[in-house]
């Protein structure tokens, strides 16, 4: 017997400002309560809000003054898995994980994404850079994944 996969997917265009980060965390919890359970929501809801703050802090916005956030929601038999991205247009710098540094006012932000995913990474493309964050309820979750 064949199983079914339904995907969805949105995409929300928010101001490349500290309230971008706000919009964008409101409407993920909008559209997907219900669809994920509350403790996997949480998680996706801490992520995009470290994605979208490391946007609007380290990167070039978007023609617009924008970031592009968007989701992929897949119901597969073993659960729900979800793809968060967050495009922006570019940094000087990719974003990597820094060295804990336990007197450093901030640089922990993909330590959490690291955590709370199954796997993370970067892509440039003409447009700029995206970070993406995967989530699976089957699995460990590694520390870095490097495509996607």
């Amino acid at each position: 017997m064949a199983t079914k996969t339904v995907e969805r997917a949105w995409c929300v265009v928010v101001p490349h400002h500290a309230s971008g980060a706000r919009i964008a965390r409101h409407r993920l919890a909008a559209e997907l309560a219900g669809a994920v359970s509350p403790a996997m929501l949480a998680d996706l809801v801490a992520v995009l809000a470290e994605l979208v703050g490391n946007a609007v802090r380290h990167a070039d916005p978007l023609p617009g003054g924008v970031v592009r956030v968007a989701w992929r929601l897949r119901d597969t038999p073993d659960g729900p898995q979800l793809r968060l991205r967050v495009t922006d247009g570019g940094a000087v710098c990719s974003p990597r994980v820094r060295p804990p540094n336990v007197d450093a006012a901030d640089g922990r932000g993909l330590h959490i994404v690291s955590g709370l995913a199954t796997g993370w990474g970067v892509e440039r493309d003409g447009l700029g850079q995206s970070v993406w964050a995967d989530f699976d309820p089957v699995g460990d979750r590694p520390a870095l994944a490097t495509a996607g």
